[in-house]
């Protein structure tokens, strides 16, 4: 079988980093968000934005059922019939 040696080295640092913490992914994330805030990088959110979810899907159910769902492309003509 073919292993990948750049893949077996993330595999295997990523081990020893746990394992340094022994395994606790609370003291894991204290520190990566110390590393966080000891960095000179600007740190992006990319968690969603409602207003961006609902805007394209369940539109309706955010307005109280009052608006008409348009998520759905119509197959057929005025009176349901498909064509």
């Amino acid at each position: 079988m073919w292993t990948d040696e750049i893949v077996e080295e993330i595999h295997r640092i990523r081990e020893e980093y746990a394992k340094s913490f022994n395994y606790d992914l609370d003291a894991i994330f204290a520190d990566l968000r110390k590393k966080e805030a000891e960095s000179s990088r600007e740190v992006v959110n990319l968690s969603r934005k409602r207003g961006l979810t609902t805007r394209w899907s369940g539109r309706a159910r955010d307005l109280g059922g009052e608006a008409k769902d348009t998520s759905r492309r119509r197959t057929g003509n005025q009176d349901g019939e498909s064509r």
